[in-house]
């Protein structure tokens, strides 16, 4: 049980807490951002973020939502701070979501401004008339690194006679800064930030947070555990919109000064190997996926003779969204050095409450409660944090209580009361927790199949197969054999395993191999009965494996042996 207290005053903003106290406190010039060849300073941010203040709180009433469609280019920073302090609600939405998430959120949401790029502003611009609560549309040019991320867009936008107001961000920057409208008073508690889940039971659901919810987050983990300082300079792999990635390479390199490289590009090994040669980053926030890839684009590199890949600068890499195999923790910092933190947040609770930190990082763990944080396995009915604790390596849903916790979802009562018990959050997530307090996660209990009738966690066969020389990265979902439900692996290869694995008889070799490797290590109704390989298994918007598209694919009879 953590001993941590965290207070903030009864007026309190989250823009000033990330952003305005940084100018108060001397560091106005210091480098905030970089984008391509391009860096703006804590002033330009502030100054840019109080004119959209002072504009939106013309045209916006306090708690109203503001949806922010945007990739990761530098007006996101100052749209989100801007909306902070005029004392709207900030949502994130990623730009290349189908139009029809894109134009649901809005409408539940209740958006009364939306600001996004003129491609979705055209995309949804036939659902207009269902947006009722829409009034003004703020654009944003895209732009790839290195372009003028405030250039006005090339020509005025037509939205068909849409009811809301269509101008440009720049533009509504340019206005604020010449009205000296005031700013509301914010409230610790005041609604601040509205975070999506990833919508893995249907559709996606805004849990509620306050001002300070966030601030709490930042003092006790980014700034207490892990140790951000001014001198870093972080990049990330997870787009912005997503709550990870606004955190750690957003909220806390600006809680403590530090500078932010931002890449517009879709990350890719390629990509985000360049943002690291160009920013040379000390903070890396990074999927278990892309660490895998960065393996195999250095792999490449050596056998085609070209320059290795150089990390040298990483202090550390963060770790989230997905199981990180301790095989591949150890083979990524054995190649290339630093340290990856591997630990495990959400939505519900802003961020990230138990990790892996400086000097305490245990392989094939999520490592030890942030302090501040408690944490609870109990067993799966269990109605209440009250219920008798699991002893330490059983599995059970793991519950967290922390002053982070949300007020609940948006319009959504029935589950809200399923998952908020007062401070206490359930998660439903299966975990194990050791002697020495380290947390180990052991698959979602709806990930879970049986297999003449025993259940199988799909996790467990996929460390097992992840740990073959061949594998890249895997899943394995359920799937049906003569009426009976087996495992089904489908895998990446490595690339010097896809080199020597070009002909039928090589992949039909090495299945059996990869089946055989399965059956040597786990009980045998675990092992796959099919191995199906692909050149790149879909990701959902949160970077992860997204598996529902694979069962979906399966039952189409997509997914098959050759």
């Amino acid at each position: 049980m953590s001993t941590t207290s965290v207070t903030f005053p009864e007026d309190f903003s989250l823009a000033d807490y990330f952003l305005f106290d940084r100018i108060r406190e001397g560091k106005g010039g210091k480098t905030a951002l970089r984008f391509g060849d391009r860096s703006w300073t804590y002033a330009d941010v502030a100054e840019r973020s109080r004119a959209l203040a002072r504009h939106l709180a013309d045209h916006l009433a306090p708690e109203e939502r503001v949806y922010v469609v945007l990739s990761d280019v530098p007006p996101f920073a100052w749209s989100i701070f801007g909306i902070l302090a005029a004392g709207g609600v900030l949502t994130m939405g990623n730009p290349i979501a189908p139009t029809e998430d894109l134009v649901y959120v809005l409408g539940y949401v209740k958006a009364a401004v939306l600001i996004t790029t003129p491609q979705v502003a055209a995309a949804i611009a036939p659902s207009l008339g269902e947006l009722p609560n829409l009034r003004e549309i703020l654009l944003v040019p895209e732009a790839a690194t290195g372009d003028d991320p405030e250039r006005e867009c090339a020509r005025p936008m037509e939205l068909g006679g849409a009811a809301a107001r269509v101008g440009s961000l720049t533009k509504a920057i340019e206005r604020g800064k010449s009205v000296d409208t005031r700013l509301p008073r914010i409230k610790r508690d005041d609604p601040a930030i509205w975070l999506f889940t990833s919508g893995s039971t249907g559709k996606a659901k805004a849990a509620m947070h306050s001002h300070r919810d966030f601030a709490f987050n930042t003092e006790v983990f980014a700034k207490r555990t892990i140790g951000y300082r001014e001198d870093d300079v972080a990049i990330s792999v997870p787009r912005l919109f997503f709550g990870y990635a606004t955190g750690t390479n957003l909220w806390f390199p600006f809680a403590v000064g530090a500078t932010v490289g931002l890449f517009s590009e879709r990350p890719t090994a390629e990509s985000v190997a360049a943002a690291i040669e160009r920013y040379r980053p000390t903070i890396v926030t990074n999927v278990p996926t892309m660490l895998g890839k960065l393996l195999d684009l250095d792999d490449e590199r050596r056998q085609q003779g070209q320059p290795t890949l150089d990390l040298s600068c990483v202090r550390f890499h963060f770790s989230a969204g997905e199981a990180l195999p301790e095989h591949l923790l150890r083979r990524f910092t054995a190649r290339f050095g630093g340290e990856v933190y591997d630990g495990i947040g959400s939505a519900e609770m802003f961020h990230i409450y138990c990790s892996n930190r400086p000097g305490d990082v245990m392989p094939g763990t999520l490592g030890k409660v942030v302090e501040g944080y408690e944490l609870a396995i109990l067993p799966e009915e269990a109605a209440g944090a009250g219920a008798e604790r699991l002893p330490p390596g059983e599995i059970g849903v793991l519950w967290v209580k922390g002053d982070s916790v949300a007020h609940g979802y948006y319009q959504d009562r029935d589950k809200s009361w399923k998952t908020f018990h007062g401070h206490w959050c359930r998660t439903g997530d299966l975990f194990s927790i050791d002697e020495r307090g380290y947390l180990t996660f052991q698959g979602r209990a709806d990930d879970l199949f049986k297999v003449g009738g025993i259940f199988v966690a799909p996790r467990e066969v996929e460390d097992c197969l992840l740990a073959h020389s061949a594998v890249s990265a895997c899943a394995v979902i359920p799937a049906e054999d003569g009426g009976l439900t087996k495992p089904k692996a489908i895998v990446e290869l490595r690339p010097d395993a896809r080199a020597g694995c070009s002909t039928f008889e090589e992949r039909r070799q090495l299945g059996a191999e990869l089946k055989a490797h399965v059956q040597g290590k786990l009980s045998k109704h675990k092992y796959p009965r099919w191995v199906v390989f692909v050149d790149d298994l879909p990701k959902n918007d949160r970077g992860k494996v997204d598996k529902k598209a694979l069962v979906e694919r399966e039952k189409r009879g997509e997914l098959r042996e050759e």
